[in-house]
């Protein structure tokens, strides 16, 4: 899986120069890949052999390509009407920390794909750089289980955290192979997938990225806009934001997404908390939790974790699903967990993955010492006052110490590129249509923003309408009016 040049378009602008067209923030911008290799060779995949895998070998370091190797693991599944093909089009991850093989491999897993869509393209993913099986970012694993909860409540816990931090930081840099663990920002990835491009041939890219899988898009044509033939974001990321905002959105759009179910359990009488003050029974769980006398399954449920199962539930969202859990919970009796076990009888020294490298490689999100933590966080309940405890917390906690990030947050600068189609849910618990239409707004005239009215994170598979319009702009390059919507879907399950 080493690269040849030859036969394939790897462009690699002049040194220090940036494609024309690209965004001026930076010396070098859009300067193509250097030193990548163009074959993938693809085999069938062990799991599944009618999915095929590959490898390519990239740079560890861009700025070094003659330096480290990695391999990035690929799979694709061929266009299945090869009479009526368009070409690749590469699905990108969200997470940070999802997998892309794991999203082509295993009959089951390709119903993300519509048979149109399928029909019409092969679709290609891969594990990002430190992820699933391309050189993953590896940790101690007791150090992982160690980690401390977002939730700090003194400079001493404050402290600690940051402290933590900066020792998982080491054990995770001596414990991942080639160096790579200081290179999984994703303007690094945007190197990559522009190498991905090349060698399966395509001058120009077809992409559709979700969730976290938006920013790689995002900084893609930033970097090549003239690389782009289709860019679909779909639930949409912000990379411009700061700590204070950063939050205040994340716990805004959860909010509005509880909100929203309370409003469906009042109407709905199949809900399991039909005819309650279902705010009521949840501030009394949260109250609960806060005393730890709160479990699930014999583990004791924290108040971040407890709304982190919520926010869980509201993906897609399961609305019957999560009545049923919190009533069940809310009917369980108050009682007093016992502490963790300690690992200190592991047979021998494991090793786990740790995804929020890539983000805090991605972002800066500083809060000036514990006092400011502490005013961010009774910010946060001021504006989440059910869901005061979001998961955007352990962002700021998992991040606290880190060195400034390889790609921190600006504002997108795309220039002279294809159109580009955001999607995003109106109820969406991570994320907030408020990002799709601030990255909507930076974009300007190079994007179009598609609403699906309804709830939950994605909308390709939410409604048959927002199926369409993606795969029309995929297949045909038809770009939907601007402030076109579809319908929301009533939940069902």
């Amino acid at each position: 899986m080493t690269v040849s040049l030859a036969g394939v378009e790897i462009a690699s602008g002049a040194p220090g120069r940036a494609e024309d067209g690209a965004g001026a923030a930076g010396e070098g911008r859009g300067q193509g890949p250097v030193g990548a290799g163009s074959h993938i060779g693809w085999r069938p995949c062990k799991e599944d052999a009618s999915a095929e895998c590959g490898a390519l070998s990239l740079p560890v370091d861009w700025a070094e390509p003659d330096g480290e190797r990695f391999d990035l693991q690929l799979a694709r599944r061929k266009a299945t009407g090869p009479g009526a093909r368009v070409g690749s089009m590469v699905f990108g991850p969200g997470g940070p920390g999802d997998s892309g093989v794991d999203r082509i491999v295993g009959k089951g897993n390709m119903g993300r794909f519509s048979d149109n869509l399928r029909s019409r393209f092969d679709i290609v993913s891969f594990d990002p750089r430190g992820v699933g099986l391309s050189n993953p970012i590896r940790c101690s694993q007791e150090l992982l289980d160690r980690r401390p909860s977002p939730l700090m409540k003194s400079r001493a816990e404050f402290d600690a955290t940051a402290k933590f931090n900066s020792d998982l930081r080491e054990d995770c840099r001596r414990n991942t192979e080639n160096g790579l663990f200081d290179h999984v920002d994703t303007l690094s990835m945007v190197k990559d997938l522009d190498a991905v491009r090349a060698a399966l041939g395509e001058k120009s890219l077809t992409f559709h990225g979700s969730s976290y899988g938006t920013l790689l898009g995002e900084q893609y044509a930033e970097q090549y806009p003239k690389r782009v033939r289709a860019l679909v974001l779909e639930s949409v990321v912000d990379h411009s934001l700061d700590t204070r905002e950063f939050l205040s959105t994340g716990a805004a759009t959860l909010q509005d997404s509880f909100d929203e179910f309370v409003a469906w359990c009042e109407r709905t009488k199949s809900c399991a908390l039909h005819g309650s003050d279902v705010r009521a029974r949840w501030a009394d769980l949260l109250d609960r939790a806060e005393r730890g006398e709160l479990s699930d399954n014999g583990t004791a449920l924290t108040p971040f974790d407890l709304n982190v199962m919520v926010m869980k539930r509201l993906y897609g969202p399961e609305w019957t699903r999560l009545g049923e859990y919190l009533r069940g919970l809310m009917e369980s009796k108050p009682e007093a967990i016992p502490a963790a076990g300690t690992t200190e009888d592991r047979p021998e020294p494991a090793l786990g993955a740790n995804p929020f490298e890539v983000f805090c490689q991605d972002w800066s999100l500083p809060v000036r010492g514990y006092q400011g933590y502490a005013r961010e966080l009774r910010r946060v309940g001021g504006i989440a006052p059910d869901m005061k405890y979001p998961r955007a917390l352990m962002a700021v906690s998992a991040c606290l110490g880190a060195p400034e990030p390889n790609n921190p947050q600006h504002r997108l600068k795309v220039r002279n590129s294809r159109p580009i189609l955001l999607t995003n849910s109106l109820h969406d618990p991570a994320s907030g249509y408020n990002w799709a239409t601030h990255v909507a707004e930076q974009l300007g005239s190079n994007a179009v923003l598609h609403t699906y009215e309804g709830w939950g994170h994605g909308t390709y598979s939410s409604s048959p309408c927002a199926q369409e319009t993606i795969d029309a702009y995929l297949i045909s390059l038809k770009v939907p009016p601007r402030g076109a919507s579809c319908p929301a879907v009533e939940p069902t399950g």
